[in-house]
């Protein structure tokens, strides 16, 4: 078993345990809470655990070559890292917690319908409210529902660090502390950038655009998608600042291709492998980099057609289609092949020249092409 794999399946069994633990606590205050637990269960049943992989990786690209401790330090020994390790796949297990969260909220702002192959949490909601027979707004009750159960989650990540850091020394826990506490300021803010750019993009400069839309790139999602995992691992074992500057040099750069890639996926991608329908940013109307660089190549009249266009929610498929073939055509796409490339590459550079283990780094340049050549 490698170590990515006994990491993701230390995970996956606290995440149950966990739920399984919270369980007994929602039904005692009221037998009507039980679906926060299952729709909880369902949602965080998916997902590649990147995040929490690369929080594993940035914990063993400090702590050292020799692989004989980190078998020691990974649950298989007694050895003094085996405490520092449980508070690791407790902050992991955070991190997926934080991102569910995330999730959901952002479903509810988008409108979606589906997450992961299965309902959104508010649409779950929504049919809960339609299979009792509830009286008022199915809508209305599906999305107040899911934003209770968005904070429910975020509740929960936090008291998974708060455990974590229980094990740490003083100065490691304050440091992951703080790393956390600015990750989930950065998405949060991040995520408004996201809906402001969706209603202020016609009063914004044309040349503003693009900039504004690497802006959201980076507040929600490079840096909590790659960035911020790998520090926090790092710090939990007390990283230098040069190793953690190093960190940052290629979570960066690598979180930002991460991103591309999944703008990418979400206009071209296979809805049976990204569990989204196809061209679902298309009618979120998301301004995305590859909008802002196709919108950049087209004719007023063509750029007027796409603007009118993008957003709507009754898109057809026809015209997503259409939308689709007119970003192709323009170029929007290859280019932004180009810039996943350029980025993957910058951070492979970075993670070369850095004061990293180099058992870690092979491990992280082998993830780094997973997340930005992946098909879901």
């Amino acid at each position: 078993m490698t170590e990515s794999t006994r990491l993701t399946t230390f995970v996956d069994t606290n995440i149950a345990n966990f739920l399984t633990d919270r369980d007994p606590i929602l039904t005692s205050i009221a037998a009507e809470l039980a679906p926060f637990g299952e729709f909880s269960r369902n949602l965080l049943s998916g997902g590649k655990r990147f995040r929490a992989q690369f929080c594993y990786w940035g914990w063993r690209s400090v702590l050292g070559d020799d692989i004989r401790s980190t078998e020691q330090a990974t649950g298989y020994g007694s050895g003094p890292g085996e405490r520092e390790f449980e508070a690791l796949v407790e902050l992991c297990t955070a991190l997926e917690f934080f991102h569910a969260a995330a999730l959901v909220h952002d479903d509810i702002i988008d409108n979606s319908d589906t997450r992961r192959g299965m309902p959104a949490a508010h649409r779950s909601f929504e049919r809960l409210h339609s299979a009792q027979g509830f009286s008022g707004d199915r809508a209305g009750y599906g999305r107040a529902s899911a934003i209770l159960m968005g904070d429910l989650l975020l509740a929960w990540s936090d008291e998974l660090v708060g455990k974590a850091l229980q094990a740490l020394e003083p100065a490691a826990a304050l440091a992951t502390r703080q790393e956390f506490n600015r990750m989930r300021v950065e998405v949060t803010l991040g995520q408004y950038l996201d809906i402001l750019e969706e209603g202020a993009w016609p009063v914004v400069p044309e040349s503003d655009l693009l900039p504004r839309a690497e802006r959201v790139i980076v507040y929600k999602s490079a840096k909590y998608s790659v960035e911020a995992p790998l520090v926090l691992g790092a710090k939990l074992h007390g990283a230098s600042v040069d190793q953690v500057a190093a960190l940052q040099a290629f979570g960066l750069p690598l979180g930002i291709a991460f991103q591309l890639r999944d703008d990418l996926l979400g206009v071209f991608g296979d809805a049976a492998r990204t569990g989204k329908p196809s061209g679902d940013d298309l009618r979120e109307g998301k301004r995305t980099v590859l909008v802002a660089l196709a919108r950049q190549t087209l004719s007023a009249s063509s750029r007027r057609l796409f603007d009118e266009l993008l957003g709507d929610p009754d898109l057809s498929p026809a015209q997503i289609s259409m939308l689709q073939a007119t970003i192709t055509d323009s170029g929007a796409a290859d280019r932004v092949e180009t810039l996943i490339a350029r980025h993957t590459d910058d951070a492979l550079a970075a993670l070369t020249a850095a004061p990293l283990a180099e058992p870690a780094k092979i491990e992280l340049a082998s993830l780094a092409r997973v997340i930005t050549q992946r098909d879901a």
